[in-house]
């Protein structure tokens, strides 16, 4: 079966930059969609190789003016927005007792303030297209605690709610909002995190001492395999999901 309700529509995609983001830009530019990609500054330019799009357009999510002059000039270049992918989240790691304010407000402004901003300018263009969908990239942290990643999983755990409100708003308008929760997925966010080469072993094995699962599947995931559970909530093969949080992370958290 091959996914539908792609070609001819325009998507938006924050954090188009990344790993996953960068990966859902190609297969939405592939399924015949005008793609409109956004991330800062700095992380477009630091792109090697663009994927395909009809723009690329650099935006601070903390900033709310930013983030409405970005989305009408997505518009602009590439018509009616009805389709979009919010990929576009920081990391900060430590213990929460020796955390400074300044990375917490950091993670929180990014990934919730940010989201909100993002969310709330989105939705006021895909409340008028019936039939829009929208899908938010939070994380498996968001629903399990974590050591060291305390500022991480609080902003995803709201950020997940704040979609699932959104979507309840959404809905009446015919608009379908859900959200993918990643586990360990191949993106630098993730190697990052690794002291050496033997990172990925030991996130597949998990860690009592941590209180971490392992990976049952025994592998981490691609930026592609998220993406492409990001496409099947956006196409019309989902047309009655909606307010869902799916994880996608091989079974680490023992959890749907």
């Amino acid at each position: 079966m091959r996914l539908s309700g792609f070609e001819g529509r325009t998507a938006l995609v924050t954090g188009a930059a990344g790993g996953i983001g960068r990966a859902c830009v190609e297969l939405l530019s592939q399924a015949g969609a005008r793609v409109v990609a956004t991330d800062t500054a700095a992380a477009i330019e630091a792109l090697a190789e663009r994927p395909r799009a009809a723009a690329w357009l650099p935006c601070d999510l903390r900033d709310p003016e930013a983030v409405g002059a970005m989305v009408e000039a997505a518009e602009t270049r590439a018509g009616p927005l009805s389709l979009g992918i919010h990929a576009a989240g920081v990391l900060a790691t430590g213990p929460l007792l020796e955390m400074s304010a300044e990375d917490w407000r950091r993670v929180q402004g990014i990934n919730l303030d940010g989201s909100f901003h993002l969310l709330q300018a989105l939705g006021r263009r895909l409340v008028r297209r019936p039939g829009a969908a929208l899908v938010v990239v939070s994380s498996n942290g968001g629903g399990i605690p974590r050591l060291d990643m305390g500022a991480y999983c609080a902003s995803k755990a709201a950020l997940t709610m704040l979609t699932r409100c959104l979507g309840l708003e959404l809905a009446r308008h015919g608009v379908r909002c859900n959200v993918i929760a990643p586990g360990s997925t191949l993106t630098p966010m993730q190697t990052g995190m690794w002291q050496d080469e033997d990172g990925a072993g030991r996130v597949i094995a998990g860690d009592p001492q941590s209180y971490r699962a392992g990976i049952p599947l025994g592998k981490l995931a691609t930026p592609e395999d998220i993406a492409r559970a990001a496409m099947f909530l956006l196409s019309e093969e989902a047309g009655h999901v909606t307010m869902a949080d799916l994880y996608v992370d091989g079974g680490a958290t023992l959890r749907g």
